[in-house]
């Protein structure tokens, strides 16, 4: 349906999206995960037709929209990543200003904007100004005037951040809803790893500007398919066991955790006894152990070099 092409930015001498290729499948829901500067908003920026691309193209049904911004504008919804409101409006002033922007009007536009409060669950505090509303609260409304004009496609940049548990978890069963029993397409992007894994169907993981890697969740997690992930919680977090660990041959990834640490080693290979050597040798007192199969961080983690939220 929606597809970039050798996508690229330059600003000076720098390639902010490198050829860039993506593909959204009608009625999917896509993830674009990577660290902050990784080049996702600006991404974004050029497939809603915000920034002109250096060079490349984005075809919407094998269409260049290149110069074409109405026709895209028409189906596509966009939650940017900074709240895009008027405080000193209401709610309801607000989807009306958009609205008229969308080109609706009379009572199509006050049923479309009593049906989004709605499904947004604020149609108490439609008459409340947005600077009352909470963090999380301003955010449903910014996704409430994305949906107005019934989009075919929804572009969310980091749509939860910043936001408490009750919201978030608000707008992400909405997100499930649309895809799922409205059929529409996302492209969703997030510095929460369990919200990807959670709403998308596919994953492209982006970092210096480039496309990495991309897949399902199962297929990005056969790219550690022979290595397993060891939690070895701890009685006091100690640094020094942390830094060590690194030097031990065969242990490929060493992560802090809030109970200790998570390592990353080859399948079959025996590791512990020299982990509880050193752990004795620093009079670490080790509580519990415990071994998993790599998750999707991990796999994030061994491509970039990174974590999600660095």
């Amino acid at each position: 349906m929606l597809e970039t092409h050798e996508l690229t930015k330059k600003f000076k001498q720098m390639n902010a999206v490198d050829s860039v290729s993506i593909y959204l499948g009608k009625g999917e829901s896509v993830g674009l995960l990577g660290p902050n500067g990784a080049g996702k908003s600006t991404t974004i920026s050029m497939i809603s037709t915000l920034m002109k691309p250096s060079s490349g193209d984005v075809l919407l049904s094998g269409e260049s929209i290149l110069g074409k911004t109405g026709k895209v504008r028409k189906i596509l919804g966009v939650v940017p990543q900074e709240i895009a409101l008027y405080e000193d409006l209401s709610a309801f002033e607000n989807l009306q200003f958009f609205g008229r922007i969308y080109g609706l009007k009379g009572s199509d536009l006050k049923e479309r904007i009593a049906e989004r409060l709605e499904m947004v669950g604020l149609t108490d505090r439609k008459d409340d100004l947005i600077k009352t509303y909470s963090g999380g609260m301003k955010r449903r409304i910014n996704i409430a005037c994305a949906l107005l004009h019934d989009p075919e496609i929804l572009i969310m940049d980091e749509p939860t951040v910043g936001i408490d548990p009750q919201s978030r978890t608000y707008i992400l069963e909405m997100v499930k809803l649309l895809n799922e029993e409205k059929g529409m397409t996302i492209l969703y992007t997030s510095h929460y790893m369990e919200e990807v894994e959670r709403l998308c169907d596919r994953i492209y993981i982006m970092d210096h500007g480039q496309i990495i890697a991309n897949g399902t969740n199962d297929e990005l997690k056969r790219i550690l398919s022979n290595e397993e992930a060891i939690y070895i919680d701890v009685e006091v977090p100690n640094q020094e066991f942390s830094d060590q660990l690194f030097a031990i041959e065969g242990i490929r990834q060493v992560q802090d955790t809030e109970e200790g640490v998570k390592l990353i080693v080859a399948k079959g290979i025996r590791k512990l006894p020299e982990v509880f050597q050193l752990a004795e040798a620093l009079q670490v007192n080790v509580l519990n152990v415990r071994v998993e199969v790599p998750s999707l961080e991990d796999v994030f983690l061994h491509l970039t070099g990174r974590t999600l939220r660095d």
